[in-house]
């Protein structure tokens, strides 16, 4: 069936019923994910397991994550997105609720906590890609949309685990498993009652076999300089920056200043995200990728800040810029891809982001240790502030990065060009310049 073009709908503010029960799912969908580390590390802790068999647990779940979030892609483009992110949403219900089962009859046995966290990857993998194509079929204004969704969610990071902590220290584990199952339930619920417009198909259809279009996809990924530039880049991020980050400032900030600090910094990184999602939702830069790189430089403020043996006011202090900035480009790396992508190819380019982005987080956070007993955490997380900005100008000096041109997407694939050049969108007209 042909798809309507984007010129024969009407304007789509932001705020409308469908975006809002959309916003409320993404939101209980974070405050949910915020919370299962809290869970799994007090509920494996109290049966007697160790730090490594929460790792093993976080594991189980990311793992299938990462490795089949493209063939999600691949089905999401073949099937409705809606019907599957419910269908995801509903898998993870049921096996959230079999978790908080096992630890309200003491019946914990790690094996089983691994397949629950299996199959939720897997789930999450079916989900994921749908996420980006929703939003432009959902609101006309694309870049407000993903900063709302991005507000909501970095409030959720700031909630959850305190939420967590609560429900352990007043019922228990199993509470938090409770409560996490409720947050799919809610999705689900919120899925189910969105009516979603149809997608944009520019007259193509799937017909092909699923190898034929995962090839597609790939050529299509590939075919985007600013697009595979940005994520073999951001590899190297996650290796040198992120991956190290987040186990050595929380070791080395407990270990100084206490686990209330450390609740404090990163409450105060989530601050960060929040206030870099309301300034996404005002500036309008004619160059997405540019503006968002120059953001990216205040991420260096966290690891920083913390290598250079600050207080906790200054830590803190850097969190929050390097959480605004952090929130900044997230906001412009999105709305890039959802707009300058073909919406009948988004779903699988948007898988192929994911799981490029998540690739070398595990080979960063496993290079932390070694590091660090060979250089001092602290010079460690001062590589990782140069390595920021090292990433940044990286970001800044490729041509196709820096110069691509905002459009009113979705574009259209006739009209997408290879080099990183200005695209069209597909009625054929540019966003003004706001800055």
């Amino acid at each position: 069936m042909r798809g309507e073009s984007v010129a024969d709908r009407p304007p789509r503010p932001v705020w409308s019923r469908d975006f809002a029960l959309f916003f409320v799912a993404r939101a209980f969908a974070r405050l949910g994910d915020t919370m299962l580390p809290v869970a799994l590390a007090a509920g494996l802790l109290r049966y007697g397991y160790g730090v490594g068999a929460v790792g093993l647990a976080m594991a189980a779940s990311a793992a299938p994550f990462a490795g089949l979030v493209v063939f999600g892609g691949v089905i999401a483009d073949r099937f409705s997105t809606r019907r599957l992110m419910i269908g995801a949403d509903l898998a993870r219900l049921v096996t959230q609720s079999t978790a908080a089962a096992l630890f309200f009859t003491d019946h914990v046995i790690l094996w089983q906590i691994c397949v629950i966290g299996a199959v939720n990857g897997v789930a999450g993998a079916v989900f994921q890609p749908g996420v980006a194509s929703t939003v432009p079929r959902l609101a006309t204004d694309i870049q407000g949309a993903n900063g709302a969704i991005r507000i909501a969610e970095s409030a959720a990071q700031l909630a959850g685990p305190a939420l967590a902590g609560l429900l352990v220290a007043f019922a228990s584990a199993g509470g938090v498993f409770v409560a996490h199952a409720g947050t799919f339930a809610l999705s689900a619920l919120c899925l189910l009652l969105l009516r979603l417009p149809p997608a944009v198909t520019g007259g193509r259809a799937h017909g092909g076999s699923f190898t034929a279009d995962l090839a597609e996809g790939w050529r299509e990924f590939r075919s985007r300089t600013w697009l595979w530039a940005v994520i073999l880049i951001w590899c190297v991020y996650m290796i040198s920056v992120w991956g190290p980050t987040v186990p050595l400032v929380a070791t080395e900030v407990v270990q100084r200043h206490g686990a209330r600090a450390y609740g404090l910094i990163n409450s105060a990184l989530g601050a960060g995200t929040v206030i870099g999602g309301l300034v996404a939702l005002r500036l309008r830069p004619r160059r997405m990728l540019r503006a968002g790189s120059f953001a990216l430089f205040a991420f260096a403020c966290f690891p920083a800040s913390v290598g250079a043996g600050l207080g906790v006011a200054a830590m803190s202090a850097g969190a929050v810029i390097a959480g605004a900035g952090m929130s900044l480009w997230g906001v412009m790396w999105a709305t890039s891809v959802q707009t300058q992508v073909a919406p009948d190819v988004l779903n699988r380019i948007h898988a192929y982001d994911v799981a490029g982005s998540l690739a070398m987080m595990p080979v960063g956070q496993a290079l932390a240790g070694p590091a660090s007993a060979a250089l001092g955490a602290d010079n460690v997380l001062l590589v990782a502030g140069v390595m920021t900005l090292v990433v940044s100008t990286a970001l800044l000096s490729v041509p196709a990065v820096r110069n691509l041109v905002r459009v009113d997407g979705p574009v259209s694939r006739t009209r997408a060009t290879t080099g990183g050049a200005p695209l069209e969108p597909a009625h054929g007209k540019r966003v003004r310049d706001h800055r």
